[in-house]
Order: structure tokens, then C-alpha cells, then sequence
């Protein structure tokens, strides 16, 4: 056998055997005398007498493009691991995907693990605690002038003799206003107190 048969000249010009036989009936196919295609040659004719406005291009594959927040987590995610990753708008790979869901599926097994282990807290919650104590210690800052004025007057008056009255509203004032110099001083290295 010299040449091709129909199935193989069928997959050489991605065509159904079919059509082949229909093109091999119309003369359109140059063959060699034991009735085997020649393949160069027969493309050759086909070109010449084919239409082009009756080929049918071949279908494109449906592949659904990837979003780019999904290739830039891909990318950030093999960084992280110091894992070679695309540059961003480059091609990711299948390879580099999956090493990248396999990572993720590691560190999210981990973290779970932590927060079984309960050395994990959940940071919304502390955030909470945290806000709550700050404004509790304000609290307790702010009303302790009140708390105390007329008792540190009162042993002020005792100290300083018959001769002098410290007044529990002075007094207040000037608790009061140190203890939000204190305050304002403290809202500058941690927020929220104030």
C-alpha cells in the first residue's frame, strides 16, 4: 500500500470518512493505482476545487475564560509558598491551579486544626472583647473624679487645718481635667479610648 486509506486521510484532513468517500466519487482525490489515497496530491486538488464559502471552520472550544481575581489568587497563593507563579495576565497552568487549590485546601485544614486545638480565636470577637475593656477602663477613668473628690477634699481640709476649705466641686474640675489629659494622651497610642 502506497498511500492512505479513507479513515486515515479522514483524520489527516479532520474530515468524516463520508465525506472522503463523497470527495473520492466526485474525482477530488488523486489516488494511486492499488486505490489508495495520495495524500499530497489530494490536498492539493481539494484545495483547488473546493469552495471556500461552503468549508466549515471546525469549532472552537468552549473554554470558559477565568476570571482575573481567580489567576491572581492562583498566583498570590504559589507566591506565598515560594512556588514559581505566572505573571499576572500570563497563562496559569493546569499544574499551577491545582498545586495552588492544594495548597489552600492545606492551610485550610491547618487553620481548622487550630481552632480545635483552640489556639485560634476568632478575630471579630477579640476585636469585640478588646473594644469593650478599653471603653469599660475609659469608663472607669472618667467617673473616678466624682468617685473621690469630696473625699479628697475632705482629707485635704483635715490636712491644711481650720485655716483652709478645699471644695469638692474644685476638686472634681481638677480630677476631671487631669484625668482627660491622661485620656486624650492614651487616645494618640491606642484609638478608641477616648
Amino acid at each position: 500500500m502506497q498511500g492512505m486509506s479513507e479513515r486515515q486521510y479522514a483524520a489527516h484532513v479532520g474530515l468524516s470518512r463520508g465525506a472522503i468517500q463523497k470527495a473520492k466519487a466526485a474525482e477530488r482525490l488523486v489516488l494511486y493505482p492499488d486505490g489508495s489515497i495520495n495524500a499530497a496530491a489530494s490536498d492539493a486538488r481539494r484545495a483547488e476545487t473546493t469552495d471556500p464559502s461552503k468549508t466549515r471552520k471546525p469549532p472552537e472550544p468552549k473554554l470558559k475564560p477565568v476570571p482575573e481575581a481567580a489567576a491572581a489568587a492562583v498566583g498570590d497563593t504559589l507566591r506565598e509558598q515560594g512556588l514559581s507563579a505566572p505573571a499576572v495576565g500570563g497563562g496559569t497552568t493546569f499544574l499551577q491551579a491545582k498545586t495552588a487549590n492544594e495548597v489552600l485546601k492545606a492551610q485550610e485544614r491547618r487553620i481548622r486544626l487550630q481552632k480545635l486545638k483552640g489556639e485560634l480565636v476568632d478575630r471579630a470577637r477579640a476585636e469585640t472583647l478588646m473594644f469593650r475593656l478599653a471603653r469599660d477602663e475609659r469608663d472607669a477613668w472618667v467617673t473616678w473624679p466624682a468617685r473621690v473628690a469630696a473625699l479628697m477634699a475632705s482629707e485635704l481640709t483635715a490636712e491644711l487645718g481650720d485655716g483652709c476649705e478645699v471644695e469638692a466641686a474644685l476638686m472634681q474640675n481638677v480630677l476631671e481635667a487631669h484625668v482627660r489629659a491622661q485620656l486624650d494622651s492614651l487616645a494618640e497610642i491606642r484609638p478608641g479610648l477616648g
